[in-house]
């Protein structure tokens, strides 16, 4: 009977956050403000502070923190070894520099503003120096700017915050005045086991998993990708947890050992809704955990306190970014993207509280600090997007495909090839939803009145946020060399009900997309090239049924010529096909 019991308030507690979250975020994105709003305000409403709908915050918020795990072991997938080491120079000098600064800057306006001991403050104030990794990456993500050099400088902050957690933790450990727990290991003993379980992560990644995957590959049980992900996730988390440090920390270590895999875009696809979800269940638990008694009995200290938190931030931010380099617009936005409290604030405190440095009124008062700090940022990101890496002053409207009509076609890219293919569909009476990730083309496209949506098209997500699923094709007419097998296989596999159509740069591209469920492609020059060709033809009075004999000649050799260099894997084959130069004049 208590099984059942517990089975029915299990279910009806998930019904309650589902509900209030489906609400609440449908409401702020109906405004334009993000999802992380909605989510924050749906956990004050049901928690114990609102409608004491359900109680249990801090085990819900436990169970969420999956979430983070997920988000940084996608983030993770992102960044092969080469491309961490190009930014290592940003991680470890920017980041390690933004922690210090920021923590001594909050530090000493708690102890000047406070009654605080000087423990007291510095328990507080560095913690209140990290930011938050869960809410700032999938802003990132969703809105197609984590690979830009702005998002890679703030995504390179965020990594050395979570890094800087076993030297917060030392820091406190080493300031308490709890008994001495003779249980409890030295940092240094801490960093040495995080080298080795590092390597340890490498090692494995390399010479298990990546075999591993290749057999899964070869089964084609997509199934089993999900479960592969899944087992490198919480193996490298455990590993990271029992050793003491941050559990997001291994499954990013994780995440990095598969970027190179060809396989990388699947587990991505995979495992991304888990981590949608439980991120807006992490984002529920924290507003269910904000104390609003605190709130309501100190309103000018708590909203005071946030809005000094967040400018402090963003000026020492912003002044750090123009320090190494950056342009004074994407200096600004970084300092907005960044300028909140963080999750791992929760933590830090409640161990200051364990080492007796604070009283669980600080650590309400100030966890309610973090949580309104949250609330500002959906706010201040769309701020940001005025200030991003290569947005213009006038890209006021850079809106989320996930707010388009569903189309028959979604079209990626609207630079020439992509205008041009559009205006034809447009003028066949075709419903379509555009999408580019350069806001200087949307700026163009809403000065003649046409919507385009802004965001990477090659992501998963994102199409399927676009209704990828539902659309009768996706056309790709991006200028991008470098979109791959990896990605394609990971759309198809995807949206397998939708026809998928690409403009290739070259010969080369379209060999390597052959065979992967594409029903249309075309090389960009291609049929321009052939048109120029016979227009010379044309120009210096060549015969009309010459000109076409050429047309077919060339067309045949061409794409027998392409069907020896697809089934040799050889770009060197059909050389024989080629015409060659130096022919005799044409009688």
């Amino acid at each position: 009977m208590e099984t059942e019991t517990h089975m029915a308030d299990l279910l009806l507690g998930g019904f309650v956050m589902l509900g209030a979250a489906l609400v609440m975020v449908l409401i702020f994105r109906r405004f334009g403000i993000g999802a992380v709003l909605g989510y924050l305000i749906a956990g004050i409403l049901i928690g114990p502070q609102g409608f004491q709908l359900i109680s249990n915050a801090e085990t819900i918020l436990e169970f969420s923190e999956i979430g983070i795990i997920l988000l940084l072991f996608i983030v993770g997938l992102e960044l092969a070894p080469a491309r961490l080491m190009r930014l290592r120079q940003a991680i470890f000098g920017l980041g390690m520099s933004q922690v210090i600064l920021c923590g001594i800057a909050l530090f000493l306006l708690i102890m000047a503003t406070t009654n605080f001991t000087l423990a007291a403050s510095i328990a507080i104030g560095l913690p209140l120096a990290l930011s938050s990794t869960a809410q700032v990456l999938p802003m990132l993500q969703s809105s197609g700017r984590l690979n830009t050099p702005t998002g890679e400088k703030a995504f390179s902050i965020l990594l050395f915050q979570d890094l800087s957690i076993i030297p917060l933790l030392t820091i406190i450990a080493a300031m308490s005045r709890a008994p001495d727990d003779s249980g409890n290991q030295s940092g240094w003993l801490t960093a040495l086991y995080a080298v080795i379980a590092i390597v340890g992560l490498i090692l494995i990644g390399r010479y298990l998993l990546q075999p591993l995957l290749k057999v899964i590959g070869r089964i084609a049980e997509r199934e089993l990708f999900i479960v592969a992900g899944l087992v490198a996730v919480f193996g490298g988390a455990a590993l990271m947890e029992f050793i003491g440090l941050s559990p997001a920390l291994g499954a990013f270590i994780a995440g990095v050992m598969l970027a190179n895999s060809p396989y990388r875009h699947e587990l991505e696809a995979d495992i991304d809704p888990f981590r949608s979800l439980l991120l807006g269940f992490f984002f529920i638990a924290v507003g269910m955990m904000l104390d609003l008694n605190v709130v309501i009995e100190n309103p000018f200290f708590v909203l005071g306190a946030a809005a000094a938190l967040v400018t402090v931030k963003i000026a020492i931010i912003f002044g750090l970014g123009k320090l190494f380099g950056m342009a004074t617009n994407p200096a600004l936005a970084m300092g907005m993207l960044l300028s909140q409290g963080g999750e791992f604030g929760f933590v830090l405190f409640a161990e200051a509280e364990k080492a007796l440095l604070i009283e669980p009124e600080a650590s309400s008062l100030f966890g309610a600090i973090i949580t309104v700090s949250m609330a500002t940022t959906p706010f201040l990101m769309l701020l940001s997007r005025r200030f991003s890496n290569g947005a213009s002053q006038k890209s006021t409207n850079l809106e989320d495909p996930g707010n388009a009509e569903r189309a028959s076609v979604i079209i990626v890219g609207q630079g020439r090839f992509g205008q041009t293919v559009s205006q034809m569909l447009i003028s066949a009476r075709i419903p379509l939803t555009l999408i580019d990730i350069k806001p200087e083309q949307i700026d163009i496209h809403e000065q003649f009145g046409a919507k385009v949506f802004y965001g990477d098209g090659t992501r998963v997500d994102l199409l399927r946020r676009a209704g990828g699923a539902e659309a009768d094709a996706i056309v790709f007419c991006m200028d991008d060399r470098d979109f791959g097998p990896e990605k394609v296989r990971a759309i198809a596999q995807s949206f397998p009900e939708t026809k998928l159509l690409v403009r290739v740069y070259d010969r080369r591209q379209l060999v390597a997309l052959k065979g992967l469920g594409i029903v249309g492609m075309k090389r960009e020059v291609f049929e321009s090239a052939i048109d120029l060709a016979k227009q010379t033809m044309h120009a210096i009075d060549i015969d009309y049924s010459l000109i076409d004999e050429a047309d077919e000649d060339f067309r045949q050799r061409d794409c027998d010529r392409l069907e020896a260099q697809i089934k040799s894997g050889d770009m060197s084959a059909g050389g024989d096909l080629r015409f060659g130069t130096g022919l005799p004049p044409t009688p």
